[in-house]
């Protein structure tokens, strides 16, 4: 029975979601919980994720999938349980990870439920939600944000940024802004991009797109900082993804200013369609 998990994680002390030989990652600490939790009910299961996050990323709204044997999911019936539904089992597997994660983990499973018939939590998402988040000059300090905020040293005009944002949102090839991978497409579909000031200062970004490629996320963060400190005109970055070339005009911002929000995924009967055109290359009309 295919588990959906939805997760949450301070990335800061983790190389990253996927699992990687000798590196403390997100995927391999939650598969090693699993592989506790069914250690007589071999093979351990592993994890399918909505989105593949950098070392340092956080995630408040991460989702990924896990199949369980009939045998595993028996396992977690307890005595005074013992005629639970496999739907309400699959809701108390939450519960049993972060058990054995421990009160102060770094990393928690928010919820389990049972998925419906052909949901897959990569392929079938529609799309991811990112914020990210910088203080200026004009920010006031704040040592508890330091693990989640990036500091900038000057006064950003947060409002040619968020005009700048969102000139590149639609339907293009974002290679500009993405970190080339052999046989990965760059073309994306970049939904929602906007800039704002929090009560307390903080400039927040918040994107949304169909997927995200490697380091575009914070490359368009990095776009839209050297604007808003006066190094790039909103046009010219226009120009620049329309170039569709690497370019040293703006940084790659720091990891730990972002965060994974939000999956989102269709009605239930639309999941493994969705999946199907997924995985098919996207290609610009």
């Amino acid at each position: 029975m295919r588990v959906r998990l939805d997760i949450a994680y301070e990335g800061t002390d983790f190389s990253g979601w996927a699992r990687q030989p000798a590196l403390r990652t997100v995927q391999g600490v939650l598969e090693s919980v699993l592989a506790t939790l069914f250690r007589r009910h071999e093979p351990a299961p592993l994890l399918t994720v909505a989105g593949r996050t950098d070392a340092g990323v956080h995630a408040s709204g991460q989702v990924a999938h896990v199949d369980l044997t009939a045998d595993q999911l028996g396992s977690l019936r307890r005595r005074h349980d013992a005629d639970a539904s496999p739907d309400a089992l699959a809701s108390t597997l939450a519960a049993r990870m972060n058990g054995v994660l421990g009160a102060d983990s770094d990393v928690v499973v928010l919820g389990s439920s049972r998925a419906p018939a052909g949901f897959d939590a990569r392929f079938s998402a529609v799309w991811r939600r990112y914020e990210f988040r910088v203080a200026d000059a004009d920010t006031p300090r704040d040592p508890l944000e330091r693990r989640r905020t990036v500091r900038h040293p000057t006064r950003l005009d947060v409002e040619a940024m968020d005009s700048a944002a969102r000139a590149l949102l639609g339907l293009h090839d974002y290679a500009t802004f993405c970190k080339p991978r052999e046989g990965a497409t760059t073309i994306r579909t970049l939904q929602e991009y906007g800039w704002h000031r929090d009560d307390r200062g903080v400039l927040i970004a918040r994107l949304q797109a169909d997927a995200f490629c490697h380091s575009m996320v914070r490359a368009l963060v990095g776009a839209a900082v050297a604007v808003g400190d006066g190094s790039l005109t909103g046009e010219r970055l226009v120009e620049l993804r329309d170039d569709r070339m690497r370019t040293s005009a703006f940084l790659v911002m720091p990891a730990k200013g972002l965060t994974l929000t939000e999956v989102g995924y269709p009605a239930a009967d639309e999941l493994a369609r969705r999946a199907e055109q997924t995985r098919a290359r996207r290609e610009l009309d």
